[in-house]
């Protein structure tokens, strides 16, 4: 084992994860023979075959599994090693790994990295776009620092820090503009359009709603992958949606649709930053917080005005 490097474990686990030389390789920003030279030579050292290979996919041998289990543990151990070495120095500088929710992505990243930039330029930022479960998985398994989702997230192993509410709007077709905003009971038997299975949003939706997905008939629910495409939705006569109030200016500037508030109880998310309770950049993450509540709180009132 005298010979056996972290970049070759790094590479070994980004194979595993992705199962794809290609994607691998991608991921580690080197070329596919060099991935497949560094992955021979670690099972080389290591004395048998990590992957089995054919031409569609990679798949982990038996004893491929076992290594990947202590090969997670050892690249966390390494992070953590360079976030207490980064927490040393002080201030906010080095490589900063930022997870995001896809509703709340497109409309805070623009301005939390110019923020984060100005306020900070020793910052090397790597942001990464997937839904929640997948974010406290990375976030566990030390592949990034800290992610902003919607709260609760009810990790033992994450520290979850609230950081500001945020109002749903209902958008419909631009000929309903002036009609009473329906009550959330009307709602219920209103055709709604969704974020399809995955996305928090649509579980809060159908939360305000107080109905079942499962439930519903194939009509009643038409789901979507972007909230940009439910708006189009809505434009072309298909139903009514709910927006997070932070996508209106974005989502709503071309489109022919109305937005409307409720005006009794109203739907809502709470957005928060989590981490892992163990990070050495608790204290920085602590800064980064407030960072981006000041940056939200800009684009809130942006949209507020948008959508009056």
């Amino acid at each position: 084992m005298k010979n056996v490097t972290f970049k070759q474990f790094r590479y070994f686990e980004a194979l595993a994860r992705h199962g794809h030389f290609g994607r691998a390789a991608e991921a580690c920003s080197i070329t596919q023979p060099a991935l497949s030279m560094q992955i021979k030579a670690l099972e080389e050292e290591l004395g048998a075959a990590l992957f089995e290979r054919n031409r569609r996919q990679v798949r982990l041998t038996s004893f491929g599994e076992e290594i990947a289990l202590r090969t997670r543990n050892i690249l966390r151990s390494l992070d953590d090693l360079e976030g207490y070495a980064r927490a040393s120095r002080g201030g906010l500088m080095g490589r900063l790994r930022i997870g995001v929710i896809p509703t709340i992505a497109p409309y805070l990243l623009p301005s939390l990295v110019a923020d984060l930039t100005r306020l900070h330029d020793g910052l090397d930022l790597h942001v990464r776009e997937t839904l929640t479960p997948k974010l406290v998985q990375e976030l566990n398994e030390g592949r990034l620092d800290m992610a902003i989702v919607a709260l609760p997230v009810s990790e033992p192993s994450l520290t979850e820090t609230a950081l500001f509410t945020e109002d749903f709007v209902l958008v419909r077709p631009r000929k309903d503009e002036g009609k009473p905003v329906p009550s959330r009971e009307a709602l219920r038997e209103m055709r709604l359009l969704l974020l399809e299975e995955g996305h928090c949003f649509r579980d809060q939706a159908l939360s305000f709603c107080n109905r079942n997905a499962h439930a519903a008939q194939p009509r009643d629910l038409l789901d979507a992958s972007s909230l940009s495409t439910l708006v189009q939705m809505v434009e072309a006569g298909l139903g009514v949606t709910l927006i997070p109030e932070m996508a209106v200016a974005v989502e709503t500037r071309s489109a022919s649709v109305s937005i409307a508030r409720f005006t009794k109880r109203q739907p809502s998310r709470t957005i928060g930053m989590v981490w892992r309770r163990t990070s050495p950049l608790a204290s920085q993450l602590i800064q980064i917080s407030e960072v981006v509540r000041i940056s939200a709180t800009r684009l809130r009132e942006l949209c507020k005005s948008a959508a009056r």
